[in-house]
């Protein structure tokens, strides 16, 4: 998907089922591939309780040096850059709409970014800081814009409307990820959805009356509505422009 900030860049590469090798039949050593590493590298950020990847750790699920998993990727952020892509692949081919209910697909391109994400938030929370140009990435982006133009939009509402779904679904997946894998780290169960916002905020309701009565209203939020309620703003924007209004 994408759009690019001054200090912002999206992602998105595929995969394949992993084919492991015995590596007893190899000399004590795993012959590696790519797409071996890439489904290995998914695998270790769905189980991981760390909010980061270990290549480390990718090497001893492999069966393999560290050090073997460079001669398939040039650095950590090109690793990165396949896995976000193949998470991207897999949004993508979660969408089963008609090409023509452009809605559904949008829905279902979104709610699939932020579920497979959050199922791997070493890799989700990249989306912010990483662009891939990979096939996952690229059929993202026409899936959008097909959707899009479908609903009636053109030139510079197409383009402005896409980069505006393109950055909430990207970056609030990306958000909720991080969060889920910080409490990952700190020993806490996976949960459908979180908070929001974490506790109340501490302010002198003399100072700051408003914030002190909406504060348990800001606790009561949940990530995951407040991500498909920004979908679905969109959506309603794109309807309003198409039509004119």
């Amino acid at each position: 998907m994408k759009r690019r900030t001054t200090d912002e860049r999206t992602t998105m590469s595929t995969t394949s089922t992993p084919r492991r090798r015995d590596a007893s039949r190899t000399g004590g050593k795993a012959r590696l591939d790519r797409d071996t590493i890439i489904a290995t590298g998914l695998e270790l950020a769905a189980d991981s309780a760390s909010a980061t990847l270990s290549v480390r750790e990718l090497g001893t699920r492999l069966g393999a040096d560290p050090t073997a998993i460079y001669r398939h990727f040039r650095n950590k952020e090109q690793l990165m850059e396949a896995l976000l892509d193949a998470l991207i692949r897999r949004s993508v081919d979660a969408v089963t709409a008609e090409p023509d209910d452009w809605r559904a697909r949008l829905r279902q391109l979104a709610t699939a970014t932020l579920d497979v994400f959050a199922a791997h938030p070493a890799v989700g929370v990249e989306a912010t800081v990483l662009t891939t140009h990979g096939t996952g990435e690229l059929d993202a982006v026409e899936l959008m814009l097909d959707a899009l133009t479908r609903a009636g939009l053109d030139g510079d509402d197409l383009v402005r409307h896409y980069a505006l779904f393109a950055a909430h679904v990207l970056s609030s997946s990306a958000g909720i990820a991080r969060a889920r894998g910080e409490r990952r780290s700190q020993g806490f169960a996976d949960e459908p959805t979180s908070p929001w916002f974490d506790g109340p905020i501490l302010a002198d309701p003399r100072k700051y009356p408003l914030i002190t009565s909406i504060n348990t209203r800001l606790v009561e939020l949940e990530d995951r509505e407040l991500f498909t309620l920004g979908v679905e703003s969109i959506i309603q924007a794109v309807e309003r422009t198409a039509a004119g209004d």
